[in-house]
């Protein structure tokens, strides 16, 4: 995320209000509620963890063991056994 400065493209009596409660701070401002993009909807990570939760539940039902999946895809066995229970209810 790139800064702008405030000076470029805000009214100086809209500056001078926000150095009323933060002064020569950054600040984030969020986007507008409408204009929030979903997780994952800018990019394939989505798409890719689906990829790999579907092969570690196939993996599951061909009969490696839980732990064992846990140490190859780098995940607790907790996360093994959330992922195992969503694709079992698919």
């Amino acid at each position: 995320m790139g800064y702008i400065k405030a000076e470029e493209i805000l009214p100086i009596e809209v500056i001078e209000l926000i150095q009323q409660y933060v002064d020569g701070q950054n600040i984030y401002i969020p986007r507008k509620s409408e204009n929030r993009l979903e997780w994952g909807t800018g990019t394939t990570t989505r798409q890719e963890l689906y990829i790999r939760n579907q092969k570690i539940y196939n993996e599951f039902q061909a009969g490696v063991q839980m732990q064992e999946l846990a140490g190859r895809y780098y995940l607790s066995v907790k996360s093994i056994q959330r992922i195992i229970r969503e694709f079992s209810f698919q």
